[in-house]
């Protein structure tokens, strides 16, 4: 299947997948959180799985962990089946959103913990632990404890405790989802520098699309239990497989019915991407579309500034209603404030109008 699609895909033709997933299902009593999921994670890949609250994310990543047995189906970590096997069987190592750091041990202690209960021995904890301190840029914090530490460092120390083991597949559960924005985008960077320096394979659970965007090599939708798409995060921005994807990674319109007919001159679902669309003041007459672009007129309902952009609410004259963003290059907030219920004409290339797929009604 293609990777913009909806199952299995990323196995390495050479050799088994990291991780491989065939039929998982799992219920909790009457509520199936995880519906029937096949999917593939290759050996080295920055795997994200992102969702709304309740669309079976972190289950599907417990299950892989080995921390929720599935209902059904076959979990293999290289080729072995580790199904029915205990978390500590398995060769990986999960990071958690609150760190889970030992307060009263020193950052040292903390992440040599796991070699310590696995018997090795002091020197080598020792060595290993200055090692995974210096790659996530913490050299020279051995002796301090988590409390002298910021939330950024914290998670760092988490991070680095986990990689000390030398896991095959790591494991985060939302795990920069308690820091501030600037502090959560700097380890956004630090997560993916990491990640491509040590090799490991990361499978990564997050709500943020934004954060799935930049960090991925690939990204799994869900919602529902339900796997909704997988793709690079080029496939599943620019080609979305069904207007739950469409609109929840990231902003998108979508034009149906009449107003489809009217705009596109066919019947369908279609995506256009907010960025994609520019929009003109229209004085009288004008202005024209530029050739060879479709367009739409319509009225400005609302303007949110936010800074660098500012998003236009249009209501079409044709009877939908589409969000523009535009770069504030040369504008202010007052300038875009006096375009609130404005006459405007929005325009955008063709090949920019995305045809999103309608489930079948068959029984």
């Amino acid at each position: 299947m293609a990777s913009g699609g909806t199952g299995e895909t990323g196995g390495e033709a050479g050799g088994a997948p990291a991780v491989r997933l065939r039929a998982v299902r799992k219920s909790f009593g009457p509520v199936e959180a995880v519906a029937g999921v096949d999917l593939d994670i290759a050996d080295g890949e920055f795997f994200t799985v992102v969702g709304p609250s309740g669309s079976g994310k972190t289950t599907v990543l417990r299950i892989i962990a080995g921390f929720e047995l599935p209902t059904s189906g076959t979990v293999l970590l290289g080729g072995r089946d580790v199904t029915r096997l205990a978390p500590f069987e398995r060769d990986v190592n999960t990071v958690f959103q609150d760190y889970a750091l030992f307060p009263h041990m020193t950052v040292a202690q903390n992440v040599e913990y796991g070699l310590r209960v696995k018997g090795v021995r002091k020197p080598e904890r020792a060595r290993r632990a200055r090692e995974a301190l210096a790659m996530v840029r913490l050299d020279g914090f051995g002796d301090r404890r988590p409390a002298r530490l910021s939330g950024g460092q914290r998670q760092r120390v988490a991070l680095a405790r986990a990689l000390v083991n030398e896991p095959r597949v790591l494991l985060l559960d939302e795990p920069l989802g308690a820091l501030d924005l600037k502090l959560r985008q700097e380890m956004q960077i630090e997560l993916k520098r990491i990640q491509r320096e040590v090799g490991v394979t990361f499978v990564f659970v997050t709500h943020d699309q934004e954060e799935a965007l930049t960090m991925s090599d690939r990204i799994a939708v869900m919602n529902d239990g339900r796997l909704q798409q997988v793709g690079t995060p080029a496939e599943v921005y620019e080609h979305p497989a069904s207007a739950f994807v469409a609109g929840f990674v990231g902003t998108s319109n979508l034009l149906t019915g009449d107003a489809a007919r009217a705009i596109l001159g066919r019947d369908g679902v279609f995506s256009i991407r907010p960025e994609k669309i520019n929009l003109a003041v229209r004085d009288g007459a004008g202005p024209d579309a530029p050739p060879g672009e479709i367009s739409a007129t319509g009225r400005v309902a609302e303007v949110v500034y936010a800074g660098p952009a500012t998003r236009f609410v249009v209501d079409l004259d044709a009877g939908s209603r589409l969000v523009a963003v535009q770069q504030n290059q040369q504008t202010s907030s007052a300038d875009v404030a006096d375009l609130r219920e404005r006459p405007v004409r929005l325009s955008w290339r063709a090949e920019h109008v995305v045809a999103v797929p309608v489930p079948s009604t068959r029984a």
